[in-house]
This record gives structure tokens, C-alpha cells and sequence, in this order.
């Protein structure tokens, strides 16, 4: 990713609503694992290895908009992350495919219900849960941000 591009997510990012980033994360995991489930097929683990771990930070951008304590659909937002997490772990021992696309599946099947959610206009899954971005550190915006794409786009193995 370039400076241009990455200039444009930010404001794309800036104006969309909470469910639209939502989905744009649950688009861009499920994207991760369909491209780690091929790396895994051609064998090329320096791919695969990508791809899992920029999953793992979405993970993390995602588990960052749950407050755990906020009723049962946190919880189950949760447990579907841990859950998640371990499963990328156990598909890269097994090496399988097959597990990165069940994953896969399940993400593309929550962000279903994200977009029927976001088509109906609601803007909170219950009294529980408002959808919002998480609120953002003063000390991750802006410069540092970009510092920080900038570092992860030129890591590795």
C-alpha cells in the first residue's frame, strides 16, 4: 500500500458509519483467510504467514470494539474472536487449508448479519451494544498511524 492509498482509506474510514466499518473489517478477515487457505495450498508459508498474521491485527481491531462486560452479544463476539484466533493457530500446525476456509465461512456469516443489520438502518444490536468505532487513542492517530502501516506493510519472516 502506497501513501495515496493509504490516505484514501483514512478518510474513506473517517466518514463511513460503525457498521460499515464493521463489515469492511469482517471483509477484509474474511479476504485474509481465503488468501491464507491458498497460500497454504501452494505451500508458500512466507504468504500464508502474511495473511494470518494481518488477520490477527483485524482480529484485534475487531475484539477493540467489544466491551466484554456489555451483554451476551459481547460475550459472544468474545468468544467467537478467541475462538477464531485459535483456530488460525491450529490450521497453520495442521496446515490446513480447510480450517482457513471454515473460518473463513463463519466470518463471511456474521458479516451477513452485520449487512442486513446496516440495510435495516439499525445503528445498535440490542439496548447492549451500540455500533460505533471503537474510540480512537490520541496516540494512535494521525502521523503515527501511518507509521505504523508503514512498519507493518515492510515486515518480515
Amino acid at each position: 500500500m502506497n501513501y495515496t492509498d493509504l490516505a484514501y482509506r483514512t478518510t474513506a474510514a473517517q466518514s463511513a458509519s460503525g457498521l460499515s466499518l464493521l463489515i469492511a473489517l469482517y471483509d477484509a478477515l474474511a479476504r485474509d483467510l481465503g488468501r491464507a487457505a491458498a497460500a497454504q495450498r501452494a505451500g508458500d508459508l512466507e504468504a500464508r504467514g502474511r495473511e494470518i498474521k494481518h488477520a490477527l491485527t483485524v482480529i484485534a481491531a475487531l475484539e477493540n470494539w467489544v466491551e466484554p462486560e456489555s451483554g451476551d452479544l459481547a460475550r459472544k463476539l468474545v468468544s467467537f474472536y478467541r475462538t477464531l484466533r485459535r483456530k488460525l493457530i491450529d490450521a497453520q500446525v495442521k496446515q490446513s487449508p480447510q480450517i482457513f476456509e471454515e473460518q473463513m465461512a463463519a466470518t463471511l456469516n456474521i458479516r451477513e448479519i452485520w449487512q442486513r443489520l446496516e440495510l435495516r438502518g439499525v445503528t445498535s444490536a440490542g439496548p447492549e451494544m451500540e455500533i460505533l468505532p471503537p474510540a480512537q487513542s490520541s496516540s494512535y492517530t494521525g502521523a503515527w498511524a501511518a507509521h505504523l502501516e508503514r512498519r507493518q506493510l515492510s515486515w518480515s519472516a
